[in-house]
């Protein structure tokens, strides 16, 4: 179980929520001034939970139905 959680990024990096969300730079940086997605700082570095990827889009399938 330990193997499992260690292997499975728990966070991403703002490259990795582009890519994941499919979405610009600026775009994700704006979603995260705004607080629409979930993000953390850790000295320099600016994290994403993948569940705040996994809210974030729950969130507009909602607005979308």
């Amino acid at each position: 179980m330990l193997t499992a959680v260690l292997t499975e990024p728990q966070a991403l990096t703002v490259p990795e929520a582009m890519t994941a969300l499919r979405l610009s730079r600026s775009k994700i940086y704006d979603l995260m001034r705004t607080k629409q997605l979930r993000s953390y700082t850790s000295g320099r570095a600016r994290r994403i939970p993948v569940d705040a990827v996994r809210e974030y889009m729950h969130n507009q399938l909602e607005e979308a139905a």
